[in-house]
């Protein structure tokens, strides 16, 4: 097959969908690799990296998009990219169509077929989705420290605290991927994180993070007290394919305290908190009722190297199995169909968007 890796064109998205050894694996295979030239140069990978393992450069997107039959990259088409999509392309990235219906119609109306990595699912796990999910929960952490100090909005915190100081109160949304790593490194800061999530599995690994992690279920009026009194509050909620469910409510964010600072992750589904609206790296934040928001969509782009080569490690044999005879039945390839011919297919995306 003609696999096609254009350059990603997001605001300050750096990330590249296929590292030169894994590109170089395809190619290994049989295949025929495309390359936009650039497109791993923000990940740290220049042309002659690709090269040297077999890829072919291709001068820009309009002729990187007529030579591929599968189109891989990292985040959805924008458009300035949709009139390089034809029917006959398969397109795999993520999509997140419950909370891009634009998109959505826009892909129908082109006929393609569209496989989205969010949804791929395999022994009831997100294979393509788990290592951005935990890159995103721990950045969380990170820009959620930063923000917390007083030139940045804050309310002048040091998250960790010290001897005589006290502790800044972390809630997490969500006890998956995402949940996991930001709460991981909260603890580790040594911040006092409160963790909720719905199945007790989760929230007992939760608990075994540490003696500063508490674990507890999504119950309404816990989660509502301890949104009220937390320093940072981290969204990691995700139902896949679907519009996340609101947690977070702006009655919720108008009673926290001035200068606390939401991330919620899963603002590339809609987000689990009310007052969450999508941004970009280039304006990150915004303040509402005095909380501090952050709700860039592609976070992992901020470190593309490290991004790319985790999805690099977890998209070749998902890859080698899409491009392979009969990719298409492949089950866990199938379950990531979101869009068939220009149907809307996948039953989450379908709900959402009616």
């Amino acid at each position: 097959m003609r696999i096609g890796v254009p350059k990603e064109i997001k605001t300050l998205e750096g990330r590249v969908a296929l590292i030169p050894a894994a590109a170089g694996e395809l190619v290994r295979h049989g295949h025929e690799v495309y390359l936009e030239r650039g497109a791993g140069q923000a990940s740290g990978y220049a042309d002659e990296d690709y090269t040297r393992v077999g890829v072919t450069l291709a001068a820009d997107a309009s002729s990187l998009y007529e030579k591929a039959q599968l189109v891989v990259k990292v985040k959805e088409p924008l458009p300035r990219e949709y009139p390089h999509l034809r029917e006959d392309h398969l397109l795999f990235c993520y999509l997140h169509l419950a909370a891009l219906p634009d998109l959505a119609a826009e892909l129908c109306n082109i006929g393609l077929t569209a496989i989205a990595w969010e949804t791929v699912e395999e022994n009831g796990s997100l294979p393509l989705l788990q290592p951005m999910s935990e890159v995103a929960g721990k950045l969380a952490v990170q820009l959620a420290s930063n923000l917390l100090f007083r030139p940045n909005g804050g309310q002048g915190l040091m998250l960790g605290g010290m001897p005589t100081t006290e502790r800044g109160q972390v809630v997490v949304l969500g006890a998956g991927t995402v949940g996991t790593a930001a709460a991981s490194v909260a603890a580790a800061l040594g911040a006092q994180v409160t963790v909720f999530g719905v199945r007790r599995k989760r929230l007992d690994a939760m608990y075994r993070l540490g003696p500063n992690v508490t674990a507890l279920p999504s119950f309404a009026h816990l989660l509502e007290r301890h949104v009220v009194a937390a320093d940072v509050v981290v969204g990691g909620v995700l139902v896949p394919g679907g519009r996340t469910p609101i947690l977070v409510s702006e009655d919720m964010v108008r009673q926290m305290k001035p200068g606390s600072v939401i991330v919620d992750v899963a603002v590339d589904q809609g987000g689990c908190v009310e007052t969450i609206r999508p941004t970009l790296w280039d304006d990150p934040t915004y303040t509402q009722h005095d909380v501090v928001h952050f709700g860039v969509t592609n976070m992992p782009g901020a470190v593309p190297r490290t991004s790319a080569q985790a999805l690099s490690t977890s998209l070749v044999p998902y890859i080698l199995r899409l491009a392979g005879p009969g990719g298409m039945d492949d089950p866990a390839i199938r379950s990531g169909i979101n869009v068939r011919l220009g149907d809307i297919v996948h039953p989450a995306v379908r709900a959402a968007l009616s």
